[in-house]
């Protein structure tokens, strides 16, 4: 087991079942809510499937795949999982880490921004519009994606960033709600770059995440 300030480290290099995750989840959180467990991020690739959030609109789901659909539970709307797609869970415990469920989300984009950052891809917020985004103008396109929930202060789901999934898969919902921008992957950006490789970035980053969890945040 590798532990990174306190915090497990997890890395599956086989595709897990959604259901599956989703009750480690559920499992861990309620574990580190009572003492009885370590907080953790859980990097993994899932089968291809959607995820349903609770804002998710039904007349944003065609999937002519017919891929499974999956209620998450998180906070958004309908998002794709898939191989070639690195996808991270952080279950951390947030009433010892500040205690501020928007700070939580605007580090998290950060420690996404720093990563694509470290992999040689520029990267940013775009107001109005959930995700990470890359390029300008027409050009501009989602390359990463989150979605949280927060029990008891503690934080479920996670992000999920764009490495070299197939990008038709996308076709089958609206991602995110957000129908006039396309989706990316570093692949598409001309990055091969390996799942290792987005790991140890992700590693490199995640303590300046978990150090601003205790700042201020300046999101307006």
């Amino acid at each position: 087991m590798e532990l990174i300030d306190g915090i497990e480290w997890r890395v599956s290099e086989a595709p897990v079942a959604y259901a599956e995750a989703l009750a480690f989840m559920e499992e861990r959180a309620a574990a580190v809510r009572e003492g009885n467990a370590r907080e953790c991020v859980w990097l993994l690739e899932h089968p291809p499937l959607f995820t349903a959030g609770t804002s998710a609109d039904p007349a944003e789901l065609l999937n002519s795949l017919d891929f499974p659909v999956y209620e998450a539970g998180r906070g958004g709307r309908y998002t794709y999982h898939g191989p070639g797609q690195r996808v991270g869970y952080v279950i951390l415990d947030l009433e010892k880490r500040g205690k501020d469920v928007r700070r939580f989300v605007h580090q998290l984009e950060g420690w996404m921004i720093d990563t694509l950052a470290e992999l040689g891809v520029s990267a940013h917020r775009a107001d109005g519009r959930i995700g990470i985004w890359v390029g300008e103008g027409p050009d501009e396109a989602k390359i990463g994606a989150l979605g949280v929930r927060v029990k008891r202060w503690v934080t479920l789901h996670g992000f999920a960033i764009n490495v070299s999934p197939d990008l038709t898969h996308f076709g089958g919902i609206v991602p995110c709600g957000i129908s006039n921008f396309g989706v990316t992957s570093l692949e598409r950006l001309g990055k091969q770059i390996a799942p290792e490789r987005v790991d140890c970035a992700l590693k490199g980053s995640f303590r300046s995440f978990l150090n601003g969890l205790e700042r201020p945040c300046k999101v307006s």
